[in-house]
């Protein structure tokens, strides 16, 4: 099964340089559209509802204090033709917009505020967003 970092590795190589914040959005989306179309988690790295979004935290803490990425370390080979196709799916409806953006979608939507429950905006949080909840809430909507 591929992992977070061969997730963010094939993303990057289709956007170049984009930002840290941005990238983890496109890593939670790209598993959220996996659970959906392909009925399976794409990786198996834990995501964690922080203040800003959600956060893959081994992807956070391999390259905390770093703004921008181009490149991270990753095997985009290890990701079926099917993966690689959901990723492209995910960047072709959410690549174009900023890491604000993305952010401020997040917490309008279930599963980051569900496991955000009891906790005041801005507050540190670390509870997981459940596969689960993902499943649950993106396959109600279409991206369209």
């Amino acid at each position: 099964m591929a992992n977070a970092f061969d997730v963010a590795a094939y993303i990057l190589s289709k956007t170049g340089a984009i930002t840290t914040m941005k990238l983890q959005k496109l890593v939670y989306y790209s598993q959220a559209w996996s659970l959906v179309w392909d009925d399976a988690p794409l990786f198996s790295n834990p995501i964690q509802a922080w203040a800003n979004g959600p956060v893959v935290p081994d992807l956070y803490f391999k390259y905390k204090g770093q703004y921008k990425l181009s490149s991270c370390e990753g095997n985009v080979e290890v990701l079926t033709p099917n993966q690689k196709e959901t990723v492209d799916s995910v960047l072709k409806f959410y690549g174009d917009k900023t890491s604000q953006w993305l952010s401020d979608l997040t917490h309008r939507e279930d599963p980051w505020l569900i496991a955000r429950e009891g906790l005041s905006l801005g507050e540190r949080g670390d509870k997981e967003i459940t596969l689960d909840d993902m499943l649950e809430y993106y396959s109600k909507i279409s991206l369209s």
